[in-house]
């Protein structure tokens, strides 16, 4: 756009050029006219232009008319001309339009498609051609080359006219190689090896697997943020003086690639010295203390200090003080480095809820959403109570988001609360297949509601067909019935598998409650009628039962009427895909309210979830099982078989169990009445973005039956297996692909390989 200067002069130099007298101030115009206009409308322009035929000529006034008719954005030239017409003077503003741009064009561009490159346009076609926004789109341009590896991308434009009102608009690109960064190296670390410091960074060095990766790439907002990343490990290791320079990226002789420089000062480290609090108190300093993790003697660590104004903050802000202020004033001793810290608390007003609203819930009920919150209208203000409805919130499974916010409201001592939840699909209609290490192929067709009517009711009806089994269920759950904190549900179902030893066809239906005892610690109850079947069994199985070596697993039709509680507790962060908690659970079943089966099921499962770095999650697993016999033997189907990709991985599904040889000297698989399994499992991202994570994991336990020393029994006889694999949420259900390999396999099991065994579930599994 041409300067005020430019069009100062333009003007200027238009009524010299055209004038011979110039302006003679104070004639008076007859008309006001525009020429040159193809698009615009001239209604448009004078509707912008100030002086009216009446008027007198003065030259500020066509100043400010031209000024107002740039800013309209259509025009590259504007002129002021004065003609003679038989009424009198015609004041003219001669305008030329800006071209249009009709066509974009890309040549050179193999990394990047076109659809890519066009979302760097600053304009579109058929909009009006700024050289301003052309130099902002090659910028943008080249900035994704950049972000991508080609940093020696150029980009070259060229504007090629249609008439004296359009152009074809060409970029030309000259991609060049990828350049990664070769090395990155720091100056004045003494105190954190520069391996360290690289581990750190979220850029990275390229190796063989960049491009998969990405590791190398250089994206120069990612590398000023590892500078502050630097700055803050050092600062929690005590270096309170440190100072990260900004890094430095050149590109070698060869021009092949990027080498990156960062200086640091280090200082001296420091420790804790006195802590201390003033202000207003609302506890005795002495518990105010224990809340805290920063301990006087210990390295100084500003996380821990952050995380410690952070608990201030929240237990001033569960006692309604939602404005309580935690100034934390550091004191430096540089002769003895150690840093004295004060926090100098002000509690400020106690704050009531007055209102809570919420939006962005079509779907799901407002009472659905306001159950699960733990802040209340008229109830003090409660900063975990806050916290603990956003998980909650997202603990349902019904949202992709869940936002929480406050403002002001009728008084300084008021909030009132926001919700925004963004809803997902909770309900899915599908007929595909997938496949499990148990099952084989199988074929499914489900549907599916966790937000029926909008009400949270879980709803399902669901079929599988496969080459070992077959499964058909009906059921619905509602969470919070009649509105109370109990969950009440029922099922009907029917399967059927082939087993080793023989098959089974069962059919039946629950009922089943729960109740909340609190928002970590639930309990659930089911009361269940079976009718079972176990035929068609192995050559081994009936040639030993026909010589009454199993006569106490009988085959034929039985019945099972049982009961079943548990009581559960779980604390992790988000329960869809926990990172930290723990979750436990103690269940009971009796078998034996009538029915012809009877046995007593004990089982208590321990897990644990600890985030070792970023998105590195570490989990460890513990499970103890006991069936016993209520007056008669265990039926041989509900007793316990490890092995396969839920329990044991490495070993053949339902093979560890104690087992007894026919006459042929085939095994049939007993199955224990005790088990002892538990793994430990690493986790990390391979692609975020598509959910897609790795895991390392360590497996081990055994099944088996009465000893005179379990757990003595159990530690020698462990089978033990490790491996790796990949975890996918696949649109079609999740997919487990996991390797497992026997440490320990079994002497003279030929179905025991030592080169390990590959297991694969894809699909929701009924």
């Amino acid at each position: 756009m041409p300067s005020l200067k430019t069009i100062a002069s333009a003007t200027l130099t238009a009524i010299l050029g055209y004038l011979p007298l110039a302006y003679a101030e104070g004639e008076k115009l007859v008309e006001i006219k525009i020429t040159g206009n193809n698009r615009i409308e001239a209604a448009a322009i004078l509707n912008v232009v100030k002086t009216t035929a009446g008027d007198l000529l003065y030259n500020d006034k066509t100043d400010a008319d031209i000024r107002a008719i740039y800013k309209l954005g259509h025009f590259q030239d504007i002129q002021a001309l004065k003609e003679e017409s038989d009424k009198g003077v015609v004041l003219v503003y001669a305008v030329v339009e800006k071209p249009i741009v009709r066509d974009i064009i890309f040549d050179g561009n193999k990394e990047l498609t076109t659809e890519k490159l066009k979302e760097a346009m600053e304009f579109r076609t058929n909009s009006v051609f700024s050289a301003k926004d052309l130099a902002k789109t090659v910028i943008k341009i080249k900035k994704m080359y950049s972000d991508e590896g080609y940093y020696l991308a150029d980009v070259q434009t060229e504007t090629k006219e249609n008439s004296s009102s359009e152009l074809t608009l060409k970029f030309h690109i000259t991609e060049g190689k990828k350049v990664l960064i070769k090395e990155i190296r720091f100056e004045g670390n003494k105190a954190i090896s520069s391996r360290k410091l690289r581990g750190i960074m979220e850029t990275k060095e390229e190796w063989f697997m960049s491009w998969l990766t990405g590791a190398g790439t250089y994206k120069e907002e990612v590398l000023k943020n590892d500078a502050l990343l630097i700055s803050d490990h050092y600062l929690n290791n005590g270096y309170v003086n440190i100072k990260v320079g900004e890094p430095t990226v050149k590109i070698n002789k060869e021009k092949n690639a990027l080498d990156v420089y960062i200086g640091i000062t280090e200082g001296e480290q420091y420790r804790i010295g006195e802590i201390g609090f003033k202000g207003e108190l609302v506890d005795p300093a002495s518990d105010l203390r224990s809340k805290l993790k920063s301990e006087p003697g210990e390295i100084f660590n500003r996380s821990t200090l952050r995380a410690d104004i952070g608990t201030l903050t929240d237990l001033y802000g569960d006692k309604g003080y939602a404005f309580a202020t935690i100034n934390p004033q550091t004191r430096l001793d540089h002769k003895n480095r150690i840093v004295d810290m004060t926090f100098d608390i002000e509690k400020g007003e106690l704050v009531s809820i007055e209102r809570i609203s919420i939006a962005g819930n079509p779907k799901t009920r407002d009472k659905v959403i306001r159950r699960e919150m733990r802040v209340t209208e008229s109830d003090l203000y409660s900063a975990t109570g806050m916290k603990r409805s956003k998980q909650n919130l997202m603990n349902t499974g019904y949202f992709e988001e869940a936002n929480i916010a406050t403002t002001k409201g009728s008084s300084s001592n008021k909030l009132n609360v926001s919700v925004d939840v963004k809803e997902k699909p909770t309900g899915t209609f599908s007929i595909g297949g997938g496949y499990s290490s148990l099952d084989g192929f199988i074929g499914q067709g489900s549907i599916q509601q966790s937000n029926f009517l909008g009400l949270g009711l879980k709803a399902n009806a669901s079929a599988s067909i496969g080459g070992s089994s077959q499964t058909y269920a009906l059921g619905l759950t509602d969470p919070y019935f009649m509105d109370t904190k109990w969950t009440l549900g029922g099922d009907i179902y029917r399967s059927e598998r082939d087993y080793t030893d023989y098959m089974r066809r069962l059919t039946g239906a629950d009922i089943k409650g729960g109740y909340p005892i609190n928002d970590f610690l639930s309990t659930f109850m089911i009361y269940k009628y079976e009718t079972k079947n176990l035929y068609e069994p192995s050559i081994a199985y009936q040639a030993l039962h026909d010589v009454d070596v199993l006569d106490i697993y009988p085959l034929g039709t039985t019945t099972t009427s049982s009961v079943y509680g548990s009581i559960s507790h779980n604390n992790t962060d988000y329960r869809l895909d926990p990172s930290t908690g723990w979750i436990n659970s103690l269940s009971l079943e009796y078998a034996g309210l009538g029915g012809d089966n009877k046995y007593i099921r004990l089982i208590t499962d321990h897990t644990y979830f600890y985030p070792l770095y970023k998105k590195l999650i570490a989990s460890t697993k513990l499970t103890f099982g006991y069936v016993g016999e209520v007056g008669q033997p265990v039926p041989i189907d509900e007793k316990f078989y490890l092995g396969g990709i839920y329990s044991l991985r490495g070993y053949k599904t339902r093979t560890v169990s104690p087992t007894i040889l026919g006459s042929d000297k085939s095994v049939v698989y007993l199955g224990g009445n005790k088990e002892i399994m538990g793994n430990v499992e690493l986790t990390f991202p391979l692609i975020q973005d598509a959910g897609l994570k790795g895991v390392l994991f360590f497996d081990y336990g055994n099944a088996f039956n009465d000893t005179s020393n379990v757990l003595t029994y159990a530690f020698n006889s462990f089978l033990t297996s490790y491996g790796f694999g990949i975890r996918w949420a696949s649109p079609i259900g999740p997919l487990r692909l996991e390797y497992g390999i026997p440490i320990t396999p079994r002497t003279g099991n030929t179905i025991d390989s030592k080169s390990g065994r590959l297991e694969f579930s894809i699909g929701t599994m009924f």
